[in-house]
């Protein structure tokens, strides 16, 4: 079946690979129909993401068509269009057990630790399939995008009325924003790139945009009456912005780390105790997250269509994809197109 190897750092090569073994009991087989560009895939390709083997099949982002079902699934039949939840969680383990499969002790996460997407075919467990009679494929394909802010804002217990700076405005930041608004926070933007900012200020209601990284902490003091933030996500995976993202924290606030970085992090130990300040890391989805995601897109709040902004079959991804790496190049969201 047609299949894209991300070969090595900065090379894809398109493969015929085996066709799957039939489903199992619990099982089903899909057909890969939209693949979502991650910012994993893109560190990935460039050779800087974290516990990450070659060759791999990226994609987990997923919008599919069930093809067949085991004998024991009932609840998805062929011809149903799913999200997929791309993590693999044991079931067993400390998290597992506290309901944070999101960080399974043994987490697979398709495209990552095991082999992903980009091909004609998948066999997958009839759990991890998210069903909707209306959404789009490509809907679909970013419902696992949109789940990584749904699970920050969630965890970081954001309420109504509280002010929020967002780090960082690509992808997973816009998935934190989009949240943090349904959340009704006040929400101040941290971004240097004019494009991502345009994009910010055309379609979400913003409190504020800083620019500028000079001084932070006095720009929010004049824009909030000499406070700070209580809650600020950092969505950048940049360790610098991630260390000084400590200096923008209120007192008795909480920062959010949502990207990742392969870099040790360190900060101030008495300021850091001096502030009370409570440091989450967010990693991943849970089914739960995933499910609210489809149903605020089921039910119009939540505004796909300026999402995805790049398009590309498996022979395009193959040219196109390097270009993606640029900030500038105006990418927001882009799409493999498999089928």
């Amino acid at each position: 079946m047609p299949t894209v190897v991300l070969e090595k750092p900065g090379r894809f090569v398109l493969e015929n690979t085996p066709e799957p073994t039939p489903p199992g009991p619990g099982e089903v087989l899909v057909r890969i129909r939209r693949v979502g560009i991650c910012g994993t895939d893109l560190h990935a390709f460039e050779g800087t993401q974290p516990f990450f083997d070659y060759p791999r099949i990226l994609g987990h982002e997923l919008g599919v068509e069930v093809i067949a079902a085991g004998r024991e699934v009932t609840h998805i039949h062929p011809g149903d269009l799913c999200a997929v939840v791309p993590y693999m969680d044991c079931g067993d383990c400390v998290p597992c057990r506290m309901g944070k499969t999101n960080c399974c002790s043994n987490l697979d996460v398709l495209g990552v630790h095991v082999d992903g997407g980009m091909r004609d075919v998948l066999v997958l467990p009839a759990e991890k399939l998210l069903r909707s009679d209306v959404m789009s494929l490509e809907q679909l394909a970013l419902v696992e995008t949109l789940g990584i802010g749904a699970h920050a804002v969630d965890r970081a217990a954001i309420e109504r009325g509280e002010t929020v700076l967002l780090i960082g405005a690509g992808p997973i930041g816009l998935s934190v924003l989009t949240f943090a608004l349904l959340a009704g926070a006040r929400v101040i933007l941290l971004e240097i790139s004019a494009r991502r900012i345009e994009f910010c200020k055309r379609r979400y209601d913003l409190f504020e945009v800083i620019s500028d990284t000079a001084d932070v902490p006095s720009k929010l003091h004049a824009l909030l009456g000499g406070e700070l933030p209580t809650a600020v996500f950092d969505a950048t995976g940049h360790a610098g912005s991630m260390t000084q993202a400590h200096d923008y924290v209120s007192n008795g606030g909480r920062l959010i780390y949502v990207g990742i970085t392969g870099s040790r992090i360190s900060f101030d130990g008495p300021a850091f105790h001096r502030r009370e300040m409570t440091l989450l890391g967010s990693r991943n989805a849970r089914t739960v997250d995933l499910q609210r995601v489809i149903g605020h897109i089921e039910a119009g709040r939540i505004d796909t269509s300026p999402w995805i902004t790049h398009r590309a079959d498996p022979e395009g991804m193959l040219m196109d994809f390097p270009s993606w790496l640029d900030p500038e190049s105006g990418v927001v969201k882009a799409v493999l197109e498999m089928a």
